[in-house]
């Protein structure tokens, strides 16, 4: 049986008949801020703008030597792996059933329409995730069809591992470090097979999503009891049990969580600085450069950015995470006194670069005084503090919520 090695590089040449090789780009920005040499694995710019329709052709065609061309496939997903896998099933001519949960956004069912064709039937069923697999599973099961698992499978790790090999004949030979985005394991269990110790890696996962590092730390996959699903392309609740037994071993320490906020910061540096547009799960390895920096001094470092795949109607939503997050936006209740001129007295304590993004009367909590609900924008988290000095020493009574999970969620 042939190695991984050469499975890989197998599955590589066969992709080149359906989509080119992805850009390895040096990144001057990055490369001066970190002190190192930055490359960026563009996955983004893939026919469906991210990896994941590697693994679907490297598992369909798999499928394909062996079984008649009508062979049903049927996938669950609510994003890049519905993408992937409805793009493989026109490029191979075969039916495709695709399952969405019914709260998935238009967008990302329209899209995996677009590259399905006729070739794929979407059918949206089931509020959350777990029960839209159930059902794909049953209905699979119950058809004879091909289940495409989008990374707990062999055959789809191998076609992962393809951007290793690309990242080898571009560079001609191995990096110094590569920085890997983990949800499932599908992608980091591919490189690393192929690379093995040739390369240092660093893994970063969502803050709320850590379930390579929980199942590092139990010596088996576990499922995590919550999961933040901001970063949708890599909130997965239990890493795959075929990827893990590739990672296993790896070193804890090199297992990074990225704060979601944080990457918000990153998505918006990357958008207006280089004018690359990443989903929350694509920008992960480069959001993890500042965990790293000590460690790629001086060094050779890939970041995979695995995919591109952004709605636009999420921008205000990450704009106002990441300000919340660098600290020049913040949200608070104002006791107001219900006089003449109190507000006017408060507008004056606002500094020059004070902004009112939000202001709300929430209600009058004594016959004298209101709550009011205040947003500040302003140009550096400083000035919080020299504000909040003037508003003590007038006497203005507040409360700061913007940390305050609960009461964000209701008023904010």
């Amino acid at each position: 049986m042939q190695d991984f090695h050469t499975r890989a590089r197998a599955a590589e040449r066969a992709m080149r008949q359906v989509f080119p090789d992805t850009p390895l780009q040096r990144n001057v920005h990055l490369s001066e801020r970190f002190g190192c040499d930055i490359w960026l694995k563009r996955e983004d710019l893939t026919p469906v703008r991210s990896y994941k329709l590697r693994g679907a052709f490297n598992a369909m065609r798999k499928v394909l030597d062996q079984a008649p061309a009508s062979k049903l496939f049927v996938c669950a997903s609510a994003g890049n792996h519905a993408q992937g896998v409805a793009y493989m099933c026109q490029y191979f001519g075969v039916h495709g059933v695709i399952f969405m949960p019914v709260t998935t956004p238009q967008q990302k069912v329209q899209k995996t329409r677009i590259f399905g064709g006729d070739a794929v039937e979407i059918r949206l069923v089931g509020d959350y995730f777990d029960d839209t697999l159930s059902e794909a599973q049953r209905f699979c099961a119950a058809e004879g069809g091909h289940f495409l698992a989008p990374f707990d499978d062999d055959d789809v790790i191998e076609g992962q591992a393809s951007v290793a090999v690309e990242i080898a004949d571009q560079m001609s030979g191995a990096p110094d470090h590569i920085i890997l985005p983990v949800g499932g394991g599908g992608l980091s269990a591919g490189v690393v097979q192929y690379f093995g110790d040739a390369v240092d890696y660093s893994f970063v996962e969502p803050l709320g999503g850590t379930s390579l590092a929980a199942a590092v730390a139990a010596g088996e996959p576990v499922t995590l009891g919550k999961v933040d699903s901001f970063v949708d392309g890599a909130a997965v609740a239990r890493i795959g049990a075929h990827p893990f037994e590739a990672l296993k071993n790896i070193d804890s320490a090199k297992i990074y969580a990225a704060p979601e906020d944080r990457i918000c910061v990153t998505m918006l540096e990357m958008l207006n600085v280089e004018g690359i547009v990443l989903e929350p799960a694509g920008a992960l390895a480069v959001d993890a450069l500042v965990d790293v920096a000590d460690r790629i001094k001086g060094k050779q470092v890939v970041c995979i950015t695995s995919g591109g795949n952004f709605d636009f109607e999420r921008l205000p939503e990450v704009k106002e995470r990441a300000q919340r997050f660098s600290g020049v936006k913040k949200y608070f209740i104002l006791r107001l006194p219900q006089r003449p001129g109190a507000l006017k007295e408060f507008l004056s304590i606002l500094g020059p670069d004070d902004d009112i993004a939000r202001f709300e009367y929430l209600k009058k909590s004594a016959r004298n005084f209101g709550s009011v609900l205040i947003g500040i924008e302003t140009s550096a988290p400083s000035n919080f503090q020299e504000l909040f000095q003037r508003l003590d020493a007038a006497g203005f009574v507040y409360r700061d919520i913007t940390s305050d999970e609960t009461l964000a969620e209701f008023l904010i």
